[in-house]
């Protein structure tokens, strides 16, 4: 619509003056694509995978419960994976009781990988809820080839925001999100 080029028009005016080509450039693609996430009403996908204790579990018994969710896919060797899951512990507490939200983290380590997964959960001390692609039938439904890889859902179970990588402070964007979710 008129209105919503006329609101880009105006955000790429503010933004050039303040970036260079390629910050402005990454800025307005990653906007585009949360934009386009957002108003898809985009549902995440329904699908069976594990509990670490080989439980078999739907994701809709997590995005069904009416809380944002984070949904955070990670592995065992993937180091910016173990950073973000570090950062997002340790900020999990306070989230939950300001937001009200849900952290999954899910693994994609294959059967050997994931023997070393409940370890690595209790050492690093994670309290949120840890689960297992480990067939990567999930990620294949999203469709994403690189992690960290991360959603946040909104109450209804859609995907509202994704983000690809961690770099640090990405943490304070998605808090962001959530912020705007829960009105506050």
């Amino acid at each position: 619509s008129l209105t919503f080029f006329c609101v880009i028009m105006l955000l790429i005016t503010l933004i050039l003056k303040n970036m260079n080509l390629f910050k402005f450039t990454f800025f307005i693609i990653s906007t585009f694509i949360s934009i386009s996430i957002f108003a898809s009403g985009n549902p995440f996908p329904a699908v069976n995978i594990k509990s670490l204790d080989g439980k078999q579990v739907n994701t809709t018994e997590y995005t069904s419960k009416g809380k944002v969710t984070i949904v955070s896919f990670w592995a065992t060797w993937c180091t910016p994976c173990k950073r973000e899951l570090d950062v997002l512990n340790e900020l999990y507490g306070e989230w939950v009781d300001k937001y009200d939200i849900q952290l999954l983290a899910i693994t994609i380590d294959d059967s050997r990988g994931l023997s070393k997964v409940p370890a690595m959960v209790q050492t690093k001390g994670w309290e949120f809820t840890v689960l297992a692609d480990s067939k990567q039938e999930l990620q294949q439904a999203l469709n994403f080839q690189t992690i960290p890889q991360t959603f946040l859902l909104n109450e209804k179970g859609e995907i509202v925001y994704a983000h690809n990588g961690y770099n640090s402070g990405d943490e304070i964007e998605l808090e962001k999100k959530i912020a705007a979710l829960k009105g506050k």
